[in-house]
């Protein structure tokens, strides 16, 4: 055989391959754009009156960054992702609960805000089995005390009567190093 066959079809047989084996390869990984937060209403708050009026932008006092003091991410065997946070703004403290549900199922949940004085406030959202992330909040409640007495807790549940899947708190303890 000619020694310049040879190298020709190596050539030939490398142009085919290479683009083979890049498609064949791993992707990174591309990280994924995380939605803004979006409060969930019930449809009976989800009147004009329950949302908030919005701020003025011409405000001539710069944002000051809101507190926030949230609990660890949790995660559940189910494939439930949340992690819960209160917040607070000016005069006004509210609960977040940022969570993903990779169940396959929609499930029910409730946010707990939890006050000074015994007092609380508790929202309902629905949580859809679409693997994408999500928000549940309260509304906003005028501060009485200080923030650092509020605390949050969620709960998600199988929807129906089925049981409590996971339950996360904005001040629960990291878990400790094993």
């Amino acid at each position: 055989m000619n020694l310049r066959m040879i190298g020709l079809a190596v050539v030939v047989v490398f142009t085919v391959l290479l683009p083979l084996a890049g498609a064949a390869a791993e992707p990174d990984p591309v990280p994924l754009p995380v939605p803004l937060p979006v409060p969930l209403l019930d449809d009976a708050k989800a009147s004009p009156a329950a949302v908030p009026p919005p701020e003025s932008s011409q405000s001539s006092q710069p944002l000051q960054p809101s507190p926030v003091r949230c609990g660890p991410e949790l995660t559940s065997p189910e494939g439930i992702e949340v992690q819960t946070c209160v917040l607070t703004e000016g005069d006004s403290t509210w609960a977040r609960a940022y969570y993903r549900n990779a169940s396959g199922e929609e499930l029910r949940s409730a946010l707990s805000l939890m006050g000074p004085g015994g007092r609380a406030l508790q929202m309902h959202c629905k949580v859809r089995a679409d693997d994408e992330p999500g928000v549940c909040e309260t509304p906003r409640e005028p501060t009485r005390g200080k923030a650092a007495h509020y605390t949050a807790v969620a709960e998600f549940a199988a929807a129906g009567n089925g049981p409590l899947l996971l339950r996360s708190g904005s001040n629960s303890a990291a878990p400790a190093p094993r």
